[in-house]
């Protein structure tokens, strides 16, 4: 089933106007949300909001918002003035100025969109798209939607223009707020590790070769549930805390991946066994 546009939108660059439609570029299927019931008749509960200072329940109607900008103090803005605040929308994505792509931190990455070509776009389009990729540039800009103004990235993937929207620099945390204990790498460990690296090392990403294990399990533990049966704990998580040293580590490491490598090796290719036999 082909995409689905979410929204349209006109890149704006100089003189040159590229009218695109919006798509998803994922579809999350991470988390599997449970519903809150009541455990006695099995109903499902709904949340009330309560007023801890007079004691009762306050409805939605008789609700403000307020922010807190000292402990316990609160300042009120009305609907009105938070709505006198939001970015209008202007359904355009203003290109600022064009950086190398390598330049750009992946932490500052957020959400990821694709850019499709609209009606009178094509030719534009693909102009833009191929001059990215030629120059190894991405067009940084702003685009305003839902009363917010987003940092976005535009670059070319497999001539597709994909629209990321990035944090803005005082939301993404230093990594000076980390703190590692000051310390030396010694050199046989370095070595031992950058072989491990080299036998584990693949020289492509292939995403397809990974599954979200857990929550396979949990549907199927929900459709065995459905289907009446009786569900019993097939896995129990191991209690081995022990450490190894890292030397030890690193050494067993390599050991496992020669023999998985050896084994692999080893094993007949298909219908060779049977040639064997014959």
């Amino acid at each position: 089933m082909p995409a689905r546009s979410i929204g349209t939108a006109t890149i704006s660059f100089g003189l040159v106007s590229v009218p695109v439609s919006i798509y998803s570029a994922s579809e999350s299927k991470a988390s599997v949300s449970f519903n809150m019931l009541h455990k006695k008749c099995g109903t499902r509960l709904k949340q009330q909001y309560i007023c801890p200072k007079d004691n009762e329940v306050v409805t939605r109607d008789e609700t403000v918002k307020g922010y807190e900008f000292a402990k316990d103090q609160y300042v009120v803005l009305t609907a009105e003035e938070l709505k006198s605040l939001e970015e209008k929308a202007t359904s355009t994505i203003d290109v600022l100025e064009f950086v190398p792509l390598a330049t750009v931190d992946r932490e500052y990455l957020e959400k990821v969109y694709y850019l499709g070509p609209d009606k009178g776009g094509d030719r534009a389009y693909r102009l833009l798209a191929a001059a990215l990729k030629e120059t190894g540039r991405a067009a940084l800009g702003q685009y305003a939607a839902r009363g917010q103004q987003h940092l976005v990235l535009l670059r070319p993937l497999n001539g597709v223009l994909v629209m990321e929207q990035l944090h803005y620099a005082d939301e993404v945390r230093p990594t000076t707020e980390v703190t590692i204990p000051p310390g030396d790498v010694k050199d046989a460990e370095l070595k031992l590790a950058k072989q491990l690296i080299d036998q584990t090392s693949n020289e492509a990403f292939e995403p397809t070769k990974y599954k979200d294990t857990v929550r396979e399990r949990v549907l199927e533990t929900i459709q065995r549930k459905v289907d009446g049966q009786d569900i019993t704990a097939d896995i129990t998580p191991s209690t081995d805390t022990k450490m190894l040293d890292l030397m030890e580590a690193l050494k067993a490491s390599l050991a496992r991946e020669k023999s998985e490598k050896s084994e692999k090796s080893e094993k007949p290719k298909k219908g060779e066994s049977k040639r064997k036999a014959s």
